[in-house]
């Protein structure tokens, strides 16, 4: 028989409390995003450069970007660089580790949609009498971020999913570190995690239904 009393009221009581951890949660991941989106686009530039060595060292980030869990990732810039002197505290660790495996996903996200524009593209701007830069800046860089919207957006829903990583790092200012000092005093597990669940769940959700209906205005035509 379950003897577990279930104790909502308390969940309820601490919502403030959860919605502005969610603030700070939102914060990292969309921070992590604007850095990740910047850096996917040198990495990118940095693939298709031609330069051997360039290109090498933008492959290598996003196969450890890809292919080690982020947890790992987030454990390297917290106490691996803590080794060589380089101590950053939970909040930067987090929002490090976080942007080096976005830009590692969106960097290949953009290669692909880099692939699935044909190359007439590129020659039709050339032949306008575009030099390569302007052709890319206003020909296929627009229709590259067209392609990649949605995976970015995926990307988004990732990040604030990954932003509870922060709680292994110490990071107890997010939702997910206040949950667990919720639960540290009242030891209310279900209803706190729940709580918490639920308004990942509802950010999840928000981000999904904003970007299909940004993407609705901007690439109707």
């Amino acid at each position: 028989m379950l003897s577990y009393t279930f104790h909502w009221n308390q969940a309820f009581k601490a919502l403030p409390q959860l919605l502005e951890a969610t603030a700070v949660t939102l914060q990292v991941a969309v921070l992590s995003m604007v850095a990740g989106l910047a850096l996917a686009l040198v990495l990118t530039a940095l693939r298709l450069s031609g330069i051997r060595l360039l290109s090498a060292l933008a492959q290598a980030w996003v196969e450890i970007a890809r292919n080690t869990p982020a947890l790992f990732q987030i454990y390297m810039v917290h106490f691996g660089l803590g080794n060589y002197g380089i101590h950053l505290t939970p909040y930067l660790a987090l929002l490090v580790g976080i942007s080096f495996n976005n830009a590692g996903y969106l960097a290949e996200n953009f290669r692909g949609a880099l692939k699935a524009i044909p190359d007439t593209q590129g020659r039709a701007a050339r032949s306008l009498g575009m030099t390569a830069l302007q052709s890319f800046r206003l020909v296929i860089l627009p229709q590259m971020l067209r392609v990649a919207f949605l995976p970015v957006t995926n990307q988004m829903v990732w990040a604030i999913l990954m932003t509870s990583l922060g709680i292994t790092v110490g990071m107890n200012s997010d939702l997910a570190g206040v949950t667990q000092e919720l639960n540290a005093r009242s030891f209310r597990t279900f209803e706190f995690f729940a709580m918490a669940a639920i308004i990942y769940y509802l950010l999840a959700k928000a981000v999904t239904l904003a970007a299909r209906a940004l993407a609705w205005r901007l690439f109707r035509y």
